[in-house]
């Protein structure tokens, strides 16, 4: 079994959400608001993963406690998940209810297209993890 790459996340004062590391070397991420400071944090730490993305792996995102997501946010998304380091990367996005998926769809349907890695969106936490320990070249 390879070693899991480190985590190199550290909880942040003001910083609405945290991360674990997933028990198949992927990460939960895990938020409470999409506050500037939040999203500019994510933005940062996301795209530092990316320089190291070298096998593949699968991230969840657990927005159940944002009832709104700001199309900021979905933007900033998208950019992350349009480096061509993310082609290695499932994603499984779960939020709180159908109207919020269908609004970050809305919003990401554009820039989803040019999307390096496979992404999901989910309002069962069950699927979303059925969906991610599906063989990776099943998607």
């Amino acid at each position: 079994m390879t070693e899991s790459k480190p985590l190199n996340w550290t909880p942040a004062s003001g910083v609405g959400y945290s991360v674990i590391r997933r028990g198949d070397g992927g990460m939960t991420l895990t938020f409470t608001d999409l506050s500037d400071v939040t999203l500019s944090h994510w933005h940062e730490f996301a795209l530092e993963h990316l320089l190291g993305a070298d096998r593949r792996t699968r991230n969840l995102y657990d927005l159940r406690a944002v009832k709104e997501i700001p199309e900021k946010a979905v933007r900033m998304a998208v950019d992350a998940n349009s480096d061509p380091s993310a082609r290695n990367i499932r994603v499984a996005v779960v939020v709180a209810d159908q109207t919020v998926a269908d609004a970050v769809i809305n919003v990401a349907a554009l820039a989803l297209a040019g999307s390096a890695s496979a992404m999901k969106i989910f309002t069962d936490i069950n699927d979303a993890e059925a969906w991610l320990g599906r063989p990776l070249d099943q998607i």
